[in-house]
């Protein structure tokens, strides 16, 4: 990363205006995440949020996810689920159906359009979404005897979910407004900013238990410090941990297995072509985070049906539904003990997940086929290895064996918060939401380095005239 060059680029007025539209949209989004869905019983709803999100780490992850849209009750409280839902239904379409892998191969053009077909598809999953997410609010809030609701009209169930849907559509073309800005993904970089947006809270939050002068530091019994000795020593407990598995996260992320391709060379006239070496690059982990976010919604599902079945009140059904939730609740401090096979549930399934929506994404993301093909015609090969399905197969072979070691990575990674929760734990010291601090890293430091990525080759280009 060359930030002497980043820094020189600034001075030119198109990256300054790129940058402006890009910081402006992330400014609005940020107010729109607090603009509150005009719902009847808005207050009562709120209540029941305020308990999921104390009680249950996948309500904590989709608001960190919405940058505080679901505390809030927001329009965008759906976010950019829709968007990206619609975008792996249209990747495995455009494997599934031959014209549409036409229009993938057509260019800019079949993009377009593939593209537009991903818009058309996140509207009704919005609506859906808005729907189940009132429901399951309003049935949590009945199951609970927690507040008497009247029925919703007709009117008021279109405003909400007109308004909800409104601010996913809304999202989605922010997104693809800072996607054309060429400094990053314009979906990642909404939720690498959602993410952002909940440090200062968290910053407060150590900051008052740090504050708290109900055991002081003392220092070699020389003198004392007024700050919360437990405090102090978990924060700076989990500041080095997080420093470490920063740096894991950086180098894995950034691993990858360089292929040499060569090109044979051609004569054709008096002119010369081809005779060159170039590079492959394959990533590690070329799914990125995906896999993880994949992994928390699907674990979501079944705890979410339990919850549905124990709000309709059928006896038949309260013993599973009461099961589903045990077994897919996400482990709180102190409640991952290893004292039931219950409690390794969701950590094992949640590993298994990961690992294998890697394997799925990567295939997804690369096309050892397609390569190949684009390699013959080209007239490139690999050195020792046949052109045509032999470079076919050494590529999926390579893939394969870089997929298993980063799935694998990924997955401690994402296991390894649940068991700092279960060491901290046996101390009596409560480390909430490291979980979500753990996905949360995640996700920013892959966006981050991806968006540092475009904003470098950005600054080259704009650059450029000065290195001549």
């Amino acid at each position: 990363m060359n930030w002497r060059t980043i820094f020189l680029s600034l001075k030119n007025r198109d990256m300054q205006k790129r940058l402006l539209i890009v910081i402006g949209l992330i400014i609005i989004y940020r107010f729109i995440a607090h603009v509150p869905v005009p719902i009847a019983e808005g207050s009562e709803l709120k209540q029941v949020i305020d308990s999921v999100l104390s009680s249950s780490s996948f309500g904590g992850f989709l608001n960190l996810l919405s940058g505080g849209a679901l505390a809030s009750l927001s329009i965008v409280l759906v976010g950019l689920s829709p968007y990206i839902t619609a975008s792996i239904i249209m990747q495995l379409l455009t494997k599934a159906i031959p014209r549409l892998e036409e229009l993938h191969k057509d260019g800019e053009s079949g993009r377009r359009k593939i593209t537009q077909f991903t818009r058309v598809i996140s509207v009704p999953l919005a609506i859906i979404q808005s729907i189940a997410l009132i429901f399951i609010l309003r049935q949590t809030i009945l199951a609970g005897n927690t507040a008497i609701l009247s029925n919703p009209t007709p009117i008021e169930w279109i405003v909400t979910i007109t308004a909800m849907t409104a601010g996913a559509v809304l999202l989605m073309w922010f997104g693809e407004l800072i996607t054309e800005q060429g400094i990053g993904n314009g979906i990642s970089l909404l939720i690498f900013a959602g993410i952002i947006s909940q440090l200062p809270s968290t910053l407060g939050t150590i900051i008052s238990s740090l504050t708290d002068g109900s055991n002081p530091l003392h220092v070699f019994n020389w003198f004392t410090i007024p700050i919360n000795a437990t405090a102090f020593w978990v924060t700076l407990s989990v500041a080095v941990l997080g420093l470490i598995i920063l740096y894991i996260l950086v180098k894995i992320n950034e691993a990858q297995r360089i292929i040499t391709i060569n090109y044979a060379k051609r004569v054709q006239g008096n002119s010369a072509y081809g005779g060159v070496k170039s590079i492959l690059p394959v990533k590690l982990i070329t799914a990125g985070v995906i896999p993880v976010i994949f992994a928390v919604s699907f674990l979501s599902l079944p705890a979410a049906l339990g919850q549905v079945l124990k709000a309709g009140g059928n006896p038949a059904f309260q013993a599973f539904a009461t099961n589903l939730i045990t077994w897919f609740q996400a482990p709180q401090p102190g409640s991952f003990t290893g004292s039931t096979l219950q409690a390794f549930i969701y950590p094992i399934a949640y590993f298994v997940l990961v690992v294998l929506f890697t394997y799925f994404y990567t295939g997804i993301a690369f096309n050892s086929s397609e390569i190949s093909e684009n390699l013959q015609q080209q007239g490139g090969f690999i050195e020792g290895v046949r052109p045509g399905q032999q470079t076919e197969k050494y590529l999926s072979r390579t893939v394969n064996r870089l997929t298993l070691f980063g799935a694998l990575a990924l997955g401690i990674i994402a296991v390894m918060p649940f068991l700092i929760e279960y060491i901290f734990a046996q101390f009596g010291i409560s480390a909430a939401n490291l979980a979500i601090g753990g996905t949360g890293l995640l996700i920013v430091v892959s966006v981050g380095l991806e968006s540092l990525r475009q904003i470098n080759s950005r600054a080259l280009m704009v650059t450029y005239d000065d290195y001549k």
